[in-house]
């Protein structure tokens, strides 16, 4: 894999040792969209009865806090180690890159809890998976459509092992713009990051969407920072990878068993779920995730809710490339961060005035 100049990671393939089989070309389930104008989903459904719509909140408050959403990724990786099972998901390391990693244990899994904002290194995660699902051990996969997608490319085959959940995803931010970020926080604030909470619902709420960072002084005295730039980065649009501005899985059409989300839209799906605690947007997409949900439903506090009222933007299409795109990497890769900031975190009026300016060239060219 070699990083690119936005900080995304992408496959190199070696061509001294390479044979030409064109196996790691044609597995991409992304290049077949490409060329079919559809996502190419393999699952034995029957359409006319799912995706199955349901509002979840764990029964366990403790649990559902500890939890960005309901907190149902939670039971379902229960059920999994119940079963003396696998369970590989996205986790933060020490220096705050999101990497997939294998758990084991409820303690193991716990770290995977929360959102990254932030792309996931795969490393050899796939070649993992395969081996542990082919000693006939209970695996959940859990991550983006794409990676879900990309993992049955790779294993070739159905296997009655495997659990896939997915989550509704609104694009993948560039782990090199995350990383000059929390440079920048610890230079801004004379103190040493050790740990991060992308979304702080503990003292915000499930609807707010604050970054906390706990940072160490040299003193060994600890702060505590609240922020909004990286959120407003993300929302911009300019920092998620290319292939997303053209995802396949924006639909209601998804590779995991089982896609999980915020449940955005609450206050129109059922409006008496929603205490500001964090409720999960569930779609049941086959008879394989039906059955699981079944066998959790016990723990949870659930309610039946029609598609329409579900449908956030990212379960529709993709988010389309900002127009300021290329010249925000442009500015990104020589200029110092704080003006990045100032211009398009903190929405100065000389930003909005480039804005303008650019959707009205944009109209003009249309024209």
């Amino acid at each position: 894999m070699e990083e690119d100049d936005e900080g995304f990671l992408y496959p190199s393939i070696n061509n001294k040792i390479c044979v030409n089989c064109n196996k790691c070309v044609n597995v991409c389930n992304f290049k077949y969209h490409q060329q079919n104008k559809g996502y190419k989903n393999t699952a034995k459904n029957d359409f006319h009865s799912f995706p199955k719509v349901y509002a979840v909140k764990h029964k366990d408050t403790k649990t559902r806090m500890k939890s960005r959403s309901g907190g149902i990724f939670t039971a379902i990786s229960d059920e999994i180690l119940k079963n003396n099972g696998a369970v590989y998901g996205c986790v933060l390391t020490d220096d705050f890159k999101a990497i997939h990693t294998k758990a084991l244990s409820a303690k193991e899994r716990d770290r995977m809890r929360g959102s990254k904002y932030i792309q996931s290194d795969m490393r050899d995660i796939f070649t993992d998976v395969f081996q542990t699902l082919e000693k006939d051990i209970p695996v959940l996969f859990s991550g983006t459509s794409c990676q879900i997608a990309g993992l049955k490319g790779f294993l070739n085959k159905e296997y009655d092992n495997l659990f896939c959940v997915d989550i509704v995803c609104h694009g993948v931010p560039s782990p090199k713009v995350w990383q000059n970020y929390l440079k920048w926080q610890e230079k801004n604030n004379s103190a040493k990051c050790i740990s991060v909470d992308f979304r702080n619902k503990t003292d915000y709420g499930w609807k707010a969407h604050v970054e906390t960072f706990t940072m160490s002084k040299a003193d060994n005295s600890t702060v505590k920072v609240d922020s909004e730039i990286f959120k407003k980065l993300f929302y911009g649009h300019n920092i998620l990878r290319p292939s997303c501005y053209q995802c396949p899985y924006k639909s209601t059409v998804h590779p995991g068993d089982i896609t999980i989300a915020d449940y955005w839209g609450i206050d129109k799906a059922a409006p008496e779920f929603n205490d500001n605690m964090g409720v999960s947007l569930t779609l049941i997409n086959n008879e394989k995730g039906e059955k699981m949900f079944n066998s959790i439903c016990t723990a949870l506090d659930y309610k039946s809710c029609k598609l329409e009222d579900s449908l956030q933007p990212p379960l529709i299409k993709p988010f389309p490339k900002p127009v300021e795109r290329q010249n925000f990497w442009k500015e990104f890769n020589s200029k110092p961060f704080k003006h990045i900031v100032n211009k398009y975190a903190e929405k100065n009026i000389s930003y909005k005035i480039m804005l303008y300016y650019l959707k009205i060239k944009k109209r003009m060219f249309k024209k």
